[in-house]
């Protein structure tokens, strides 16, 4: 397995500019504790985005990005309580690997995120990674203008 350290996909030429189309299910932790998704261990508190997206996948997304990134998909919740929300559409950088891969979510350290053959590495912002297995990629994400 490869393990990805201070990635930078603004630099690589098989990086790929992508967008997110997604309504996903929310609920705002009310203690710390830890979600296993997929790819790893993804840690959280008191707060924090509890998403299940629309392929049954879970994640945190911390509050504080969570608010920036996410719009409620339905008039009748209010931000901030649990229920549908859509992403609002943002350009990320992603990157498809061949090989099974591991990198830290965050420059700073924090979880360690793993990949198979065919995920995808994404980079939401400088030091911001994700991972996305290849079937949810195809399904969310389409090629941005």
């Amino acid at each position: 397995m490869t393990q990805l350290n201070n990635l930078d996909l603004t630099q690589d030429a098989d990086a790929r500019r992508v967008v997110k189309d997604e309504t996903v299910r929310v609920e705002f932790a009310a203690v710390q504790g830890e979600l296993m998704s997929l790819e790893g261990p993804n840690r959280y508190l008191p707060g924090d985005a509890l998403i299940t997206g629309s392929t049954g996948d879970q994640w945190v997304v911390s509050r504080e990005r969570f608010d920036a990134k996410y719009v409620p998909a339905d008039l009748a919740v209010s931000h901030g309580e649990p229920g549908a929300y859509r992403n609002r559409p943002a350009v990320v950088l992603a990157r498809q690997m061949h090989e099974a891969f591991s990198l830290a979510r965050s420059a700073n350290g924090g979880d360690v995120l793993r990949g198979a053959a065919g995920d995808w590495i994404m980079q939401y912002a400088p030091g911001d990674y994700g991972v996305v297995q290849a079937a949810r990629f195809a399904k969310v994400y389409r090629l941005a203008d």
